[in-house]
């Protein structure tokens, strides 16, 4: 019998409006894991205390990490390609469709995660003028212009392209950035998937039952 797969994330994160529940990036393996079916199991590391062992299996200290028996990963894109790849309902085994699914999930983290992550953190500072507005809207509007045109981002269908953009996207500071509608449907779509409120719902019960004194 097959091991499941185990997701590491923290064992507790702030909640409340400007927390990071429901956002942190477990949340991405947990969902590709759900809509693939693949057996998994969550574990945790400290949030307030990262020790050798974490910055051994993740060497900046962050989460998620992934283990498959023998097999660790890091970064959450690496595991999403991983998953990928015991699944054809994540990832198409034609060369096409496996293209395109690569490189549009490499976008999702390149092209549009590497500005909005930014652009989010500036725009902490109130009062401040945003440099990276420009940049974001951008980008934005390039993808909006994608998604006008079609339903999926690659191979015609549901991919792990989708699930990782969208994430990336419904984050709300990026959703009520300018008008863009095609952007919009897209995410509130994606994330109407029966996997995604399983995913989200699992990440919030694992934070929520966590002391956060402990």
């Amino acid at each position: 019998m097959t091991e499941p797969l185990t997701i590491w994330t923290y064992d507790w994160v702030p909640g409340g409006k400007s927390g990071p529940r429901g956002f942190v990036r477990d949340l991405r393996l947990r969902w590709a894991c759900e809509e693939a079916g693949l057996d998994y199991d969550v574990r945790s590391v400290s949030f307030h205390h990262r020790g050798a062992e974490h910055f051994a299996r993740q060497p900046f200290g962050q989460v998620p990490f992934l283990e498959d028996g023998d097999i660790n990963v890091f970064e959450s894109g690496a595991c999403l390609l991983y998953l990928a790849r015991k699944s054809e309902t994540l990832m198409p085994r034609d060369r096409k469709g496996e293209a395109e699914t690569l490189e549009w999930t490499i976008a999702a983290l390149n092209s549009i995660e590497m500005v909005t992550v930014p652009w989010w953190f500036i725009g902490l500072s109130k009062g401040a003028e945003n440099p990276l507005e420009g940049w974001v809207l951008q980008r934005l509007t390039h993808l909006e212009a994608v998604l006008a045109e079609r339903e999926w981002l690659a191979a015609g269908r549901f991919t792990v392209a989708d699930l990782l953009m969208a994430d990336v996207l419904r984050v709300p500071k990026v959703k009520a950035a300018g008008d863009f509608p095609a952007l919009k449907s897209y995410v509130e779509r994606i994330c109407a998937r029966p996997a995604f409120k399983r995913a989200h719902d699992g990440q919030m019960a694992h934070f929520a039952q966590a002391d956060p004194q402990s």
